[in-house]
């Protein structure tokens, strides 16, 4: 601050002398060592030797210069004057170009008559005669342990000092420099006592953050803790946590809440384009100066960082930052960014400070993420072990592959073929042809053998929950989302995914089957966050999709996806020539499951199940097969032929063009009215049209067909 004119006790005119007021020198000596004695602090000190030191030698203004020795140079400390003098105290000279540097190099006293002229510390004489000082006395300030600065007095008389007696001015400069050594070392021991008792109540914090953080194992809950904790560490006025996602190569941005609250969703961001996270994904530490633009208009930063800066404008300083990285064991975890609105910029030693607890911070977000990363593998594993004992307790239609006809053959050279590569297979067929035999055999041939092949029927899952099979959901995403559910994809990554009934897909879910097969990623429903996959996915349905997307029933560009490369099945009437292969496999299957000796099949039995159409494919055949083996109470297999003597389950041939749902519903009626309205059971109409009994029911809902 500029230093203001004082009161007139300083004496402008006449010689310095030991008697300038007409005193003895030894009692104004023995008022400073009082004055010493009685005040601690080095400004009111001085201040008070200002109005004694005017009875010792007359002066316009008196000055205190320190020695800086780390950078050789002289700073103004404190000034006393009567003089407008405008200078700010903390200006600093080199020794070579101040007279108090000449007098504290050479430890003697300085006394210059008239500076009018003297070509000598131009820098410094410049500026005293622009405010009319003329003469000038400077004295060395040397204890017996340091050399500390200097005195130094100034008149606006020429010859103000000539004949001033330099022994007791000597003999002053000695009490004043004990009394600058001693309030120097108070100001250092208070100074030094503020620093513990700051690095104390901070590391105080430190303590109580890391046992707050440590007990949180969630990451939204890491959130709260922290939002209550960094206030005590630094003032802020935004703090958000970036977190880096290797998969996804993005940063997630968690706001940190300044109070309890609902927490604000997080936020993705690329971070190669953004100068912030080029900075993070380096690992730097920043000083933001958030004033400029680059940084300002971070996508990192959120919205309450945003109007943060709208409204710096309404306090002192500039608005004001810093970024920490944030590394875990092995690897960067994000970076914790902190906002001010206004006021000074964040020191090094906040810095240092904020490093310290960005390590505990660090280490509690890995913990969190672990313990998520843990409770999903936890929760995928469980699912995993649930889709098992679920698929162990399934019984297959068949275990193996049965037959030795050249249409068979070739399916499963083309399943040799495309089992190697990940492409996805459209599987084609009949109902009850074995298209899901067909899809393990291409996971069994495939790279992902050792990893979970994974089924879902398409049909038999409500419409308004195959989204949650697929997908998964979060809790709360839908009334009865009582927790977090892992989908099918999610449930398979790794292996394989088999989609049956694929037709049967809604039109409004098939963009998204779409955009997980295109980019292997997807959100579970009610989530926002990305989560990678890697499926490799076979599909099967027994419609024809070419007319269903010619029908607008069924995207054409997820059809050219799935159908990447198709594979037809046979059906049984095509390939006779298996069926007495399958006859036999499937009569001694169920003799060892029932404890039945089956030795022998009449020649005619098989002449009839060769002449049957087999609409049913090898499902039929096989429920067939169960129930002679059932029925036959000797060694040879007793088939009831009357039931294969029975029209086929065919439709007339239509009058006029019908539709694809026409032709369906009218199957299903015909079945239903054969079956006397019987869905499930051994003589049901699931079990004649080859589906399973929820299927049946999905399909009457659909097409509006009731029980009369």
């Amino acid at each position: 601050m500029p230093v203001r004119p004082r009161s007139p006790r300083f004496a402008r005119s006449g010689s310095a002398s030991s008697t300038a007021h007409g005193g003895d020198p030894h009692t104004s000596l023995l008022e400073v060592s009082e004055s010493i004695a009685a005040h601690r602090d080095l400004k009111a000190l001085f201040h008070d030797l200002a109005a004694r030191l005017h009875r010792v030698v007359r002066y316009d203004f008196l000055t205190l210069m320190l020695y800086e020795p780390e950078r050789r140079t002289m700073r103004l400390h404190i000034l006393e004057s009567a003089l407008p003098i405008e200078v700010e105290a903390g200006v600093e000279f080199t020794v070579e170009e101040s007279p108090a540097g000449w007098s504290f190099e050479r430890q003697t006293p300085l006394v210059l008559a008239n500076i009018e002229n003297d070509p000598r510390f131009p820098r410094v004489f410049d500026m005293l005669r622009a405010h009319g000082v003329k003469s000038i006395c400077s004295l060395p300030l040397t204890t017996a342990q340091r050399r500390i600065g200097t005195l130094g007095f100034g008149s606006s008389q020429a010859n103000a000092y000539t004949g001033v007696d330099l022994k007791l001015l000597t003999q002053l400069a000695r009490q004043v420099a004990l009394a600058v050594d001693n309030g120097l070392n108070t100001e250092s021991l208070e100074s030094y006592q503020r620093q513990l008792a700051q690095e104390r109540d901070r590391l105080r914090a430190l303590l109580d953050i890391t046992n707050a953080l440590v007990s949180h194992l969630e990451l939204d809950d890491l959130r709260s803790a922290l939002g209550r904790a960094l206030r005590r560490i630094v003032e802020c006025d935004e703090a958000a946590l970036a977190v880096f996602d290797e998969d996804a190569g993005a940063l997630r941005v968690y706001a940190i809440p300044h109070r309890d609250g609902p927490l604000p969703p997080p936020t993705s961001v690329r971070p190669t384009e953004d100068p912030l996270g080029q900075a993070i994904a380096k690992r730097q530490t920043l000083r933001l100066d958030l004033t400029r633009a680059d940084y300002a208009q971070s996508p990192l930063w959120s919205e309450g960082f945003r109007a943060m800066l709208r409204r710096s404008g309404s306090g002192d300083g500039a608005p004001n930052g810093c970024c920490l990285p944030l590394m875990g064991r092995s690897r960067l975890l994000g970076a914790l960014l902190l906002g001010r609105a206004h006021g000074p910029a964040l020191t090094q030693r906040d810095l240092d400070f904020l490093t310290q607890a960005a390590g505990q911070i660090a280490i509690a977000m890995e913990n969190a993420l672990q313990f998520r990363q843990i409770a999903a593998l936890k929760e995928k594993l469980a699912e995993e072990k649930l889709y098992l004992e679920d698929e162990i307790r399934t019984e297959y239609n068949f275990e193996e592959i049965i037959g030795e006809s050249a249409a068979l053959k070739r399916v499963l050279r083309d399943v040799e073929t495309v089992a190697p590569t990940d492409s996805t297979v459209l599987i084609l067929g009949e109902t009850g042809t074995g298209k899901e035999l067909i899809a393990r055999a291409i996971h069994n041939l495939s790279r992902r053998r050792e990893r979970a092949f994974v089924k879902l029927n398409c049909a038999a899952i409500p419409t308004g929950l195959l989204e949650s099979e697929l997908f998964g959901h979060e809790r709360g995403a839908f009334t009865g989302a009582l927790t977090q559910k892992i989908g099918r994809f999610e449930l398979a990554s790794g292996g394989t995914l088999f989609l049956d009934e694929v037709g049967d897909i809604p039109l409004e879910l098939q963009p998204k089957l779409l955009r997980v097969l295109q980019e292997q990623e997807f959100e579970r429903l009610g989530g926002v966050r990305t989560i990678r996959t890697d499926v490799r996915l076979v599909a099967a349905t027994n419609r024809n999709l070419a007319e269903m997307v010619q029908a607008g029933i069924f995207r054409s560009d997820l059809y050219y996806r799935l159908s990447v490369f198709p594979l037809t099945v046979p059906p049984l009437r095509e390939r006779p020539e298996d069926i007495p292969l399958l006859v036999r496999y499937f009569a001694q299957k169920y003799a060892r499951q029932m404890d039945r000796q089956i030795e022998s099949i009449p020649t005619e039995v098989l002449q009839e199940l060769i002449r049957y159409p087999w609409p049913g494919n090898v499902r039929e055949l096989q429920n067939l097969i169960e129930r002679a083996v059932i029925l036959s109470p000797g060694p040879a297999l007793r088939l009831p032929l009357s039931e294969l003597r029975q029209p086929p389950l065919t439709p007339d041939p239509p009058a006029h063009p019908v539709t694809l749902q026409e032709a369906e519903r009218e199957h299903i009626l015909r079945a239903l009215q054969q079956a006397r309205w019987v869905i499930g059971g051994p003589s049901g109409a699931a079990r004649l049209l080859g589906l399973k009994r929820t299927t049946l029911q999905s399909r009457m809902r659909k097409l509006g067909l009731v029980r009369p």
